[in-house]
């Protein structure tokens, strides 16, 4: 019989018992589905960190300032006071002493409440240069961003990130008008485009909230704040001396990164006695977040593959009762002439379509992982919008990638399932005495 032949014969039969096919299929579907929507989803937060670490820049090196432990801090400034972290003569080496970077961009960064009005909200105040904004690509959608000018004469100026302007002008125009930060009055010049929120990166990077910061010129945080922090918190008095938070430098090319890195974490070591520092490659995170991503799609294609395991396991078990329910058949076309690997074929070509049916309506609704996700996004934000702004923002804003290697994986594993679990059954009936199955009743 030809293949046609085959795939009608194969139907026919299963169609005789349609509940207990259907459940058979219905265990290959959800395993093919499982695979495809579980690697979707690995890819999308694979590709969501990597996305961020190619925003930090691939020919970028950044330095953060990292407060010491506990114990450290008593040894070096007692308990009522700590000067750590990066310093701006560290700055001024790492222009002056690693010769492939071609530019440095420092900052400073603390929490304090932005008035204007009646209107208030707790943001982040960024003290930063005007390259700033270029090297980590924030457009200015209204206005203009900081410059030079406003930097050498520690002007009060703002440019104020897109829901920090809503928040605070609902209504009017944010540019031209002041906002309150402190004692101080800062003009706003310009508003920053909407940008989402970036998960923490492993253990380098916090998450960050993009649309909660306000940029002021870094002499001008300097001027009116100062590097001094003091915090009285629940009758306790903290007070913290921090120069700048985080120093991008950028090289011309990515083959002088490591090295740059390398000169970088040798020169801050010899003028730190303490480790409060940390040098981070975003080249390196991005190899790392790629070996990560195939471990993670490896490690979900085998708990997928489990579904597809049991779903094998019952076609067996449908294989095996259907062998038994039709011995009288398997009798009458062994005395007509049909020989052992006929009989083999005849049910594996049942199991085949059994698993290849499933196979293939797991495909389908495989592709439905995204706009079922966006429908339960959706859902949630309308239903339960508390829920919805308490979830990181890596939940919020995951979407799902589809992997093609992983439908033809899932769809090629399923029918490999069916041929294999169907050996057993199919050799089963082959091995049948024709003379035995004829007086089976």
């Amino acid at each position: 019989m030809n293949l046609f032949q085959q795939l009608r014969l194969g139907f026919r039969s299963l169609l005789l018992h349609k509940l207990r096919s259907a459940l058979a299929v219905l265990g290959i579907l959800i395993g093919v589905t499982a695979v495809i929507w579980l690697v979707a989803m690995g890819e999308g937060v694979s590709f969501q960190a990597q996305q961020q670490i190619k925003d930090l820049g691939a020919t970028s090196i950044i330095v953060r300032t990292i407060k010491p432990t506990e114990e450290a801090n008593r040894e070096a400034g007692g308990r009522t006071g700590i000067a750590y972290g990066l310093l701006r003569d560290d700055y001024d080496r790492i222009l002056t002493n690693v010769p492939a970077v071609r530019r440095a961009v420092p900052m400073r960064e603390i929490s304090r409440e932005v008035r204007h009005g009646e209107f208030s909200l707790d943001a982040q105040l960024i003290g930063c240069t005007p390259e700033y904004f270029a090297i980590n690509r924030l457009p200015v959608a209204r206005g203009r961003p900081l410059s030079d000018a406003d930097l050498k004469n520690l002007d009060n100026v703002a440019v104020l990130a897109w829901e920090v302007a809503q928040r605070l002008f609902p209504i009017d125009d944010p540019l031209g008008r002041t906002v309150q930060i402190g004692t101080d009055f800062y003009v706003v010049v310009g508003v920053a485009e909407q940008r989402t929120s970036a998960a923490a990166i492993g253990g380098s990077f916090a998450a960050r909230q993009y649309d909660r910061d306000v940029y002021i010129p870094l002499a001008t945080f300097r001027a009116r704040i100062g590097d001094r922090v003091i915090t009285i918190r629940g009758g306790s008095f903290q007070n913290e001396t921090v120069e700048l938070d985080q120093v991008t430098a950028v090289v011309d090319d990515i083959s002088q990164v490591d090295a740059s890195a390398d000169i970088i974490r040798e020169l801050l070591g010899r003028y730190h006695k303490q480790t409060d520092y940390a040098v981070v490659v975003p080249k390196e995170l991005l190899e790392q977040a790629e070996a990560m991503r195939l471990m993670f799609s490896v490690l979900l294609l085998l708990i997928a593959g489990i579904s597809l395991l049991v779903g094998g396991i019952g076609i067996m078990n449908i294989m095996l009762a259907t062998v038994t329910e039709r011995t009288r058949e398997i009798g009458i076309r062994r005395a007509l002439g049909a020989t052992k690997g006929e009989i083999v074929q005849q049910f594996l070509w049942e199991t085949v379509v059994l698993s290849g049916t499933g196979g293939l309506l797991g495909v389908g609704i495989g592709f439905l992982c995204g706009p079922t996700v966006h429908l339960v996004r959706t859902g949630l934000a309308r239903l339960m919008p508390e829920l919805w702004s308490n979830l990181p923002p890596a939940i919020r804003d995951l979407e799902p990638r589809l992997a093609a290697w992983s439908i033809i994986a899932a769809f090629g594993i399923s029918v490999a399932v069916g041929i294999v679990f169907g050996i057993y059954p199919a050799r089963r009936a082959a091995a049948m005495d024709p003379i035995e199955a004829l007086r089976h009743e």
